[in-house]
């Protein structure tokens, strides 16, 4: 039975309109590199250090000690900008989803690979946090890991908060498919959502126990979980 339902943000329960990948192609061709869309929504989900590093290496640019850093500070400085011109928007009744597991005994975490400082006035923003904290158990950041997708931390992180136990009872619920692999290396269930950057096609390749066309799906996957276990 699922106790936790761990939500990726951006293009999982938010819609930014594609923001947070432009800031990054912004960031990483101020460098003077030049990447492909394709590319850029490849890194959007992992490590922006590395991230930013790797696009640069792709753009024919060899990232010289601190640039990466550096232009990490840009793109956040672009995706405030971007954010605060035009305010993310709530996908799917996700708020409303959130409230119907709370309702059943079933903890909600946020995870995300943005930091503190850039996603606390998306939060606000939204009223979700700390205006609705009754409807989310705990968010987890970039700040609280020391690497994020792939790796599981920030699920884990999520679970130690929560006091799940079991990873077999943690539904990873996102849109691209390094949120994917990191659930598939925490050990939990995944389900795969088609409003962001993953495609249905290549979600089932790496395994996705679920594919949804929104979180909206998420509350019947878990009674379907529920009623095998």
């Amino acid at each position: 039975m699922i106790s936790l339902v761990t939500f990726d943000v951006v293009g999982t329960t938010v819609d930014d309109g594609g923001m947070v990948s432009r800031a990054l192609r912004t960031a990483v061709e101020e460098t003077g590199a030049q990447v492909s869309a394709e590319d850029v929504e490849a890194w959007a989900g992992i490590e922006r250090v590395s991230a930013i590093a790797a696009l640069m290496s792709l753009g024919g640019v060899r990232p010289r000690p601190g640039v990466a850093r550096r232009q990490l500070a840009q793109f956040k400085e672009i995706l405030a900008d971007a954010w605060s011109s035009e305010p993310p928007q709530e996908i799917g009744g996700a708020a409303s989803v959130f409230a119907q597991l709370q309702e059943r005994g079933i903890r909600v975490a946020l995870t995300t690979d943005l930091d503190e400082q850039a996603l606390t006035p998306l939060m606000e923003s939204l009223g979700w946090w700390p205006a609705r904290r009754h409807l989310i158990d705990t968010v987890v950041t970039a700040d609280d890991v020391s690497s994020g997708c792939p790796a599981p931390y920030l699920i884990h992180r999520a679970m130690e908060r929560t006091m799940v136990i079991d990873v077999h009872q943690v539904l990873a619920v996102g849109d691209a498919v390094v949120d994917l692999q990191a659930a598939g290396n925490a050990g939990a269930v995944s389900a795969g959502v088609l409003t962001g950057a993953g495609d249905g096609q290549t979600m089932e390749a790496v395994g996705a126990d679920f594919l949804l066309g929104s979180v909206a799906e998420v509350p019947s996957v878990v009674s379907a979980d529920s009623a095998m276990g």
